[in-house]
């Protein structure tokens, strides 16, 4: 036993726990000093000196990289006299048509693809909810947020995919954001297709896990790439979308389905554009392939589109739903979703399941869509004729120029240009939506295929 200890074993209780202070707090001082040491012999001159060093782009946002970018295309979109179609003020609900300057136009930039975006008895059941549990639910679910219409609408949308729960999340984009980033983590794997959203995206980011893509819906391709090297990883995630929203096409659930269970992943489906969309009541990829709900581990979804509200979803097994209402920081930290905004989306969904009339009247509006531009020889990409058609201009000039020209004939959808999907791949992205008419829909594929011919 060294000297130290030795002596510190015949002293008082007391007087040792007096000595083991002071000594504590000498090192905290020495730490404290040496670490201001530096600064404390810093000359003013020295300061001033490596401030000029700091350059202006990182202490300005209006010189931030990003933003230059942006203004470089706005200026140059202005001197080739292309008006900015973005943040056009609608004036009413925006459904097969919509108000913009107090004039009618055909639309196709909004997704609401069963027309239930203001339908009165979706307005009414919202409204009620304001009457009975005010605007807002003031607080997070955990601690005193917590609504009975929203247990109602989480019950219904895991009945929707025949699972044990659902959680509710007030945003979209942040439910993959924090389901990907709290579940997952340095020692997994997250595998996606090559177009999976920004928000899983960021959720991988953040979770910290390695991520790897793979080529779009090639489902060969991920099955390889886990051959080689799943052994080296914990956990497994693979994400894909049900219906992807710049392509409007559809994977082969099923192949994925096999290749989760041989691997022993888990797979999740974003279903944010095809709940409402696919299979002949609308509840999506999975009735579109006969599947049951417990062959996909995480079923996310949204509220804003064929549910005419707005949040997201996760709908699993108990003990992944109870893990995130309890600890994914976008549901804890979070005010719980408006009750108005609960009951909107529920009412919405009771509408879906008793009239899937809506659903196929979508589909069949969406095929006469695809197989009348592909009459006119336009490239529709890989869509399959849905909810969601583009028109590939591989230009974003000619996709700002196509979009201004049509919205001079009273039609209105949005050009998608780079950096948002690549220069080759720049379009026109047509949302369908259940309320157009045969009439509509022809008149805008004929005002497409003259417009681009002039380009």
């Amino acid at each position: 036993m060294s000297g130290p200890r030795k002596a510190l074993q015949g002293l008082t209780a007391p007087l040792k726990e007096r000595l083991i202070q002071e000594a504590l707090q000498r090192r905290m001082r020495k730490t404290e000093l040496e670490r201001s040491a530096p600064v404390q012999t810093q000359t003013v001159l020295d300061r001033a000196e490596q401030s000029d060093s700091i350059p202006d782009s990182w202490c300005r946002f209006d010189l931030h990289p990003d933003y230059q970018q942006l203004r470089i295309l706005n200026e140059g979109a202005e001197k080739l006299g292309v008006s900015n179609p973005y943040f056009r003020v609608h004036e009413g609900c925006a459904g097969a048509t919509t108000v913009i300057g107090a004039e009618t136009y055909t639309n196709f930039s909004s997704y609401n693809y069963l027309g239930l975006a203001g339908h009165p008895e979706v307005s009414a059941a919202a409204k009620a909810a304001i009457d009975r549990y005010g605007t807002s639910a003031s607080a997070s679910r955990l601690v005193s947020g917590e609504r009975p219409i929203h247990r109602e609408l989480e019950q219904a949308l895991a009945a929707v995919h025949g699972v044990d729960d659902c959680v509710v999340f007030v945003s979209g984009h942040a439910t993959n954001v924090s389901t990907i980033g709290h579940l997952f983590g340095p020692k997994d794997l997250i595998v996606h297709d090559a177009l999976i959203h920004n928000s899983a995206l960021l959720g991988s980011q953040l979770s910290g896990a390695r991520r790897m893509p793979f080529a779009h819906n090639d489902w060969e391709a991920l099955d390889q790439l886990l051959t080689q090297c799943r052994l080296q990883y914990e956990r497994v995630l693979i994400v894909i979308e049900g219906l992807y929203s710049m392509d409007g096409d559809v994977p082969d659930l099923p192949q994925f389905v096999e290749i989760k269970r041989r691997h022993r992943a888990f797979l999740m489906v974003d279903e944010a554009h095809s709940l409402g969309v696919l299979g002949r009541g609308g509840a999506g990829i999975q009735e579109h392939f006969g599947l049951r709900g417990a062959d996909v581990d995480i079923w996310m979804g949204t509220l804003s589109k064929a549910l005419a509200s707005c949040g997201g979803y996760i709908a699993g097994a108990s003990a992944l739903v109870e893990h995130l209402k309890c600890a994914a920081p976008g549901f804890v930290y979070s005010v719980g979703m408006p009750p108005s905004a609960a009951a909107a989306a529920l009412t919405a969904l009771r509408i879906m399941q008793a009239e899937p009339h809506r659903s196929q009247t979508l589909q069949t509006r969406g095929r006469q869509f695809l197989e009348a531009a592909r009459a006119r020889g336009l490239d529709t990409g890989l869509s399959m004729g849905l909810s969601v058609i583009p028109t590939i201009t591989h230009s974003s000039l000619k996709a700002a120029r196509l979009s201004e020209a049509l919205f001079r004939r009273k039609i209105n959808v949005q050009p998608i240009v780079y950096p948002a999907v690549q220069e080759r791949s720049a379009r026109l992205r047509f949302f369908i939506s259940s309320e157009h008419t045969e009439a509509q829909i022809r008149t805008t594929v004929e005002a497409l295929a003259e417009e681009m011919r002039r380009l």
